[in-house]
């Protein structure tokens, strides 16, 4: 039996830190399979020094129609992207919007996988960017919590989710879980 896997040689590290400048980001997708599915949206918002200094959105023209799944899921429909950009042409700008910053989000091992894969597809230089992971951080300090996923945290710090699944909303909220984080982090690890 032979057993491929997707190495990602160049991909960033993921850190346990709680930086003060870095780029939080989300996408939304087709599906699951970076092979499969398709990129049709990236959010982002530039923070420095834990301000928010520039932000990055864009809807991506795919190849294939969007399911009424995800349509439903996101409110993206085909009618939206019918005049967005292409994938080759927002993942250029996305990299030059992210420069050497260091990466976050919710799942964001998801979103990198998604990007990294793509940028290949494209023959774009790989994204090498380390991360943070508010899910993994999320779930080494709020051990009394039974799920972890962005909605739940959202609604465990009393964070407004209307408008989720749209890529710029989630790294909103994913940016008020990271800085309720924060003090939780460093009074229980001391990072």
């Amino acid at each position: 039996m032979l057993i491929t896997t997707n190495m990602r040689i160049k991909k960033g590290k993921s850190l346990v830190a709680t930086p003060s400048s870095f780029v939080v980001f989300d996408i939304e997708t087709t599906g699951l399979n970076t092979k499969q599915n398709e990129i049709i949206e990236i959010g982002a918002l530039k923070v420095k020094d834990g301000a928010v200094i520039d932000k990055f959105c864009t809807l991506i023209k795919p190849v294939y129609p969007i399911s009424s799944f995800i349509t439903n899921l996101t409110g993206i429909t085909n009618q939206m992207v019918v005049n967005a950009p292409p994938i080759d042409e927002v993942l250029t700008k996305f990299v030059d919007f992210v420069g050497d910053n260091t990466l976050m989000g919710h799942n964001v091992n998801f979103d990198i996988n998604f990007i990294y894969d793509k940028l290949l597809e494209c023959r774009l230089k790989p994204l090498t960017n380390d991360f943070v992971d508010t899910l993994r951080l999320s779930r080494m300090v709020l051990t009394g919590l039974t799920h972890h996923k962005l909605s739940d945290l959202a609604n465990y710090y009393h964070i407004d989710t209307t408008g989720s699944h749209r890529s710029l909303k989630d790294v909103e909220m994913t940016l008020e879980v990271y800085n309720r984080l924060k003090p939780e982090i460093a009074s229980k690890m001391g990072v």
